[in-house]
């Protein structure tokens, strides 16, 4: 929409202010978009991932302090028999 006011005004000021008044016409306001963010793990994945990794390093916690600063062996960590010998410990009457 070109519009041609050399022929229209007298002075660069009314050029001017008809310059401002067709920009503000023309102006639109756009909203703005909102970024869509695409995770490459799902959120239920990073709980199950967390569950599962926390028990695995649980796990390797206790096999290490039991067989390294317990001195016994690592594997009997995971039997039965050891935790309820470590139960009656704690619970001595």
């Amino acid at each position: 929409m070109a519009v041609n006011y050399l022929n229209q005004v007298k002075s660069r000021e009314e050029y001017r202010k008809m310059k401002e008044e067709e920009t503000k016409k023309v102006e639109v306001v756009r909203p703005q978009r909102k970024k869509l963010r695409v995770r490459l793990i799902p959120i239920w994945l990073r709980l199950v991932l967390l569950i599962v990794f926390s028990f695995i390093f649980l796990m390797a916690g206790a096999a290490f302090g039991y067989g390294t600063l317990g001195k016994g062996k690592a594997t009997d960590v995971f039997k039965l028999s050891t935790w309820t010998h470590i139960g009656d410990l704690v619970n001595k009457k």
